[in-house]
């Protein structure tokens, strides 16, 4: 049973375990829903982890610090080094169909499901199927069964290739809502009367494998399951999903697969999946002492080790910077505030699913804030604003609380307290498209400057429930359109894809391994102003309402290090670097002058630090391991003409320099945003 059907029996928020996953646009009377319609076309191919991929690339640029200068040799690789590493990934470019590129692709991933499904029933009489929609990069399927190991999944994958192999064909049945149901009863299938019930289409669709296997399903399917090559098909993964993700019911077994249209897709999607595990952000933020999740203070709440609240420092300071000379006011404020005020902003009607249960203070309710917004509305709100006061730009790092459940959680991208670069503008009507053309060159100038210079970018537009007048959805939709059409940005249009309360622009960027990551976006919103009724006098000494922007241009903080971390697989740029040099003695008789040495480039901000008592190598091997971009090597000669021998990760040997010289180059590679 799969798409239209799975859709109507998942929850959106269906608990997956260990990985999050999301689920695929549903089908429309059975057809491959149509793709949104396109301004202009997509600027860049790529694999998206998110909701809308259209191209997998197996490879592409590296990341700009591992370009520059001579090839650094990587430890951890063997002696490999790491520009090699790169320029193999270009060599093997491959651009791998999508589900939305290829409706071939789309077809074999949903027949996968259902032979798998058939191959499990097959090998474990008495497991029941439920849903078995495809996903990104294959499909998934659960079952009510005993918990399954890798040693199963073999078995499962080799009964698959059997079914594929007899090349049964799929045919497609239309059944009256009483006849389904007596079939599933006859079968004793408990979870597909559960999903017949959430089905309102009729007929009612029935896909069978040849007459031995059938399942609820309203397609599509390759003809015959000889049209899949089962050698470009492989059982991943398997993981407890509760089902319809509520904790209460049953946990099932989830078996994800991949599957491809030839054996070369397959293995160009194995070889960046094993990059991507290279580069997972949890494993290295362990190795590199960045931060952590600590279970006994509670699942999804991070700490920030030295080295990590550095890079965060830096982040932080750029971002606010930038804003200042942008025009904005940076503000702070509570991490709580009186429930009241979440029943006016309407996140209690909404939301409140998402919330942390209230505290009761001197008889008053509080609640811990899962968003910025209405903080930011009372702070406009202080004090009557004329015309001329607009447009009002206010910007804070705003620390969130949402909940999430436990097996949702993942690293740094899905955690359950969270900082937020939020800002918001109140501004006239005519002013909109100014002002989201100045979002967009200040989300530009922040994103350029931490490597990302790729993305996606959607515009959607009015959904059939909204807020508003016909008139201002129609005003601000176009000065979005417009504001992109001058910014000179490739984008799509995602009809009727807009919030409730107003249109929208979601930017994604990609990363090194050519993967989306959903991060800025801008949105008007005309329901938060009609809410806390905010008003400012126009020129005729009218009180008229303000338009309100939300806008985030990282998305939180700690999403965005968790990207950042993967997309350089922690060989942060100079800039960012938290040790940006290490100082290494080459025995205890240099350690005073290096000490001297380090004092004096932390004294002018360079963060730099000393480290001895083992053999020359071993410590140049571990600052290799930390990623340290640089290495400052003292032995006697370089002690006598107080100088240091420079090595770098990625210019390779630098050779004897002065201090002052040394301390110059690392100044002028910092401001620049380039490597030494």
């Amino acid at each position: 049973m799969s798409f239209a059907y799975a859709m109507a029996a998942a929850s959106p928020s269906s608990l997956l375990l260990p990985r999050p996953q999301t689920l695929p646009r549903p089908l429309l009377n059975g057809r491959l829903p149509s793709p949104p319609a396109t301004r202009r076309a997509p600027s860049l191919p790529f694999w998206s982890p998110t909701r809308d991929p259209r191209r997998f690339a197996a490879s592409s640029s590296p990341a700009p610090s591992a370009v520059e200068g001579k090839p650094k040799l990587d430890a951890e690789n063997g002696g490999t080094s790491a520009k090699d590493k790169e320029e193999s990934l270009r060599e093997q470019r491959i651009v791998l169909p999508t589900n939305e590129s290829s409706e071939k692709l789309l077809r074999i991933r949903h027949t996968c499901a259902h032979v798998m499904a058939m191959a499990v029933q097959r090998l474990f009489p008495g497991s029941k199927v439920t849903i078995g929609p495809w996903i990104d990069n294959g499909f998934y399927y659960d079952f009510d069964m005993e918990p399954l190991t890798d040693k199963d999944l073999k078995r499962i994958k080799k009964e698959m290739d059997r079914i594929i192999n007899r090349n049964l064909p799929l045919i497609r049945e239309e059944v009256s809502r009483e006849e389904a149901q007596t079939r599933i009863m006859a079968v004793n299938e408990p979870y597909k009367l559960k999903i017949l019930e959430s089905i309102e289409e009729e007929p009612i669709t029935i896909y069978h494998i040849g007459n031995e296997w059938w399942d609820l399903c309203a397609g599509p399917h390759v003809d015959s399951t000889g049209h899949i090559d089962k050698k470009a098909v492989e059982l991943e993964s398997v993981a407890g999903a509760y089902w319809r993700g509520d904790v209460n019911k049953p946990m099932l077994q989830r078996i994800y697969g991949t599957a491809w249209e030839t054996e070369e897709q397959l293995k160009a999607y194995l070889h960046l999946k094993e990059e991507a595990k290279r580069r997972d952000h949890r494993r290295l933020g362990q190795d590199l002492d960045l931060f952590s999740i600590q279970e006994d203070a509670g699942g999804g709440l991070v700490f920030w080790h030295p080295k990590g609240a550095t890079v965060r420092h830096i982040i932080e300071d750029s971002w606010k910077k930038i804003h200042l000379q942008h025009g904005y006011d940076l503000l702070y404020t509570p991490h709580v505030a009186k429930a009241d005020l979440w029943k006016v902003s309407g996140h209690l009607d909404f939301y409140k699913e998402n919330m942390y249960d209230q505290m009761n203070i001197e008889d008053e309710l509080y609640q811990l804030r899962p968003m910025n917004c209405p903080y930011h509305i009372l702070v406009y709100k202080r004090k009557l604003h004329s015309y001329r006061d607009l447009p009002m730009r206010v910007a804070e790092l705003g620390t969130v609380y949402r909940y999430e459940l436990s097996g949702s959680l993942h690293g740094l991208f899905r955690v359950r307290g969270f900082t937020q670069d939020d800002a918001h503008i109140f501004c006239l009507d005519d002013q909109i498209k100014n002002e989201i053309r100045g979002v967009l060159d200040l989300t530009e100038e922040i994103l350029l400057q931490f490597g990302f210079k790729k993305y996606e970018v959607n515009l959607s537009t009015r959904p059939e429930k909204f807020v508003g007048t016909d008139d201002i959805w129609e005003k601000a939709t176009a000065a979005l359109r417009d504001a992109l059409d001058d910014k000179g940005w490739a984008y799509l249009i995602d009809e009727g894809g807009g919030a409730f309360y107003g249109p929208k622009i979601d930017l994604k960027i990609e990363d090194a391994l050519g993967r989306k990551w959903q991060c800025s976006t801008v949105q008007v919103d005309f329901n938060l102003p009609e809410r806390f009724d905010i008003s400012y006098v126009d020129s005729n000494a009218e009180k008229r309402r303000p338009i309100m922007i939300h806008r985030a241009v990282l998305g939180s903080l700690e999403r965005f290090f968790g990207v950042l971390i993967e997309h350089y697989a922690g060989d942060f740029p100079l800039w960012i670097s938290p040790i940006q040099a290490r100082v290494l003695p080459v025995t205890d008789t240099e350690v005073k002058y290096c000490t001297e040495v380090v004092s004096k480039l932390n004294s002018i901000g360079i963060r730099a630090e000393l480290c001895y008592g083992e053999r020359l190598p071993k410590l140049i091997r571990n600052a290799e391991k930390q990623k340290v971009p640089l290495m400052a090597v003292v032995g006697p000669k370089e002690v006598e003409t107080q100088m240091v021998t420079v090595r770098s990760r990625f210019g390779g040997e630098l050779g004897m320099m002065t201090i002052d010289e040394f301390i110059a180059r690392i100044q002028f590679a910092v401001s620049n945003r380039t490597s030494l």
